[in-house]
């Protein structure tokens, strides 16, 4: 298989490193080169050719996007990035054909449009919010979402352009209740049950 590895993470010195979604994206790597499969990554903050990352994700069978939850979200340049590369990926056909919607045939639906399919695209991010924040309709903030649906705007670009998209997976609580080490064998295994 060939895997992109992309690092979301925006650094704030003397304050969030990112080292914790480095290490996530070590452990990814790790895990698929220890199976043969080829690897690409991409860490954001560090510049990307919006052109080159369009040939990353059209080489690639799977995607995932390492990223800490900043104030409920990706930090900004993942919104940066995605709006220079799917739109690469859009002026080039390459991603999709337009919304999928037709004037000839108004039984396409909204979102019918991407080419990307058979990809596969997986988020691992990182939280504050403990695990029992999720799935809970007496949370104020979430109010019942469950982690997959609290991501939603992460996943939507890659929906609407075919991609299917994984369960996701999360280190959760890390300020006031890490586990670390078990987090991340934990994600090993995550990965290997989506992509035996």
């Amino acid at each position: 298989m060939n895997i992109l590895l992309i690092n979301t993470h925006l650094p704030y010195p003397g304050w969030s490193e990112g080292k914790l979604n480095a290490s996530a994206q070590a452990a990814a790597r790790e895990f698929f080169e220890g199976r043969g499969d080829n690897v690409a990554e991409t860490h954001v903050a560090s510049g990307y050719d919006a052109a080159e990352e369009e040939k990353k994700f059209l080489a690639a069978d799977a995607i995932i996007v390492h990223m800490p939850a900043n104030w409920f979200s990706a930090p900004w340049i993942w919104k940066k990035y995605v709006d220079e590369v799917f739109n690469v990926g859009l002026h080039n056909g390459s991603f999709l054909t337009g919304d999928g919607r037709t004037r000839s045939d108004p039984s396409k639906p909204y979102g019918s449009g991407g080419l990307m399919a058979p990809r596969r695209v997986l988020v691992c991010s990182t939280w504050n919010a403990p695990r029992e924040a999720f799935d809970a309709p007496a949370n104020p903030v979430f109010r019942g979402l469950s982690l997959d649906s609290a991501l939603a705007e992460i996943t939507a670009p890659f929906r609407f352009c075919g991609f299917k998209v994984l369960p996701g997976f999360a280190f959760l609580d890390i300020f006031k209740n890490p586990n670390i080490a078990d987090d991340l064998a934990a994600y090993r295994a995550h990965l290997a049950a989506q992509f035996a």
